[in-house]
């Protein structure tokens, strides 16, 4: 089965951007005080999660789809 760049896509965007918003949270926020570490760590995971979906190769080379042809005229 060959790689899907739109699924990687929408795995992607909403990993960084959630991940960015735990760390911004931990880093500049004075609610998260107690759970500062939990923040970083999800935030972290968050973040590289979100780019190794674009990192890893999925499928082979081969596996590439082809165009139907068009129909020719009886």
């Amino acid at each position: 089965m060959a790689r899907n760049r739109i699924a990687s896509g929408i795995v992607m965007v909403p990993c960084v951007l959630l991940g960015s918003a735990f760390l911004s949270t931990a880093i500049w926020g004075d609610a998260a005080s107690d759970n500062r570490p939990l923040a970083i760590g999800i935030g972290s995971l968050l973040v590289i999660a979100g780019l190794l979906s674009l990192a890893i190769q999925g499928g082979s080379p081969e596996a590439v789809t082809k165009t139907d042809e068009p129909e020719q005229p009886l």
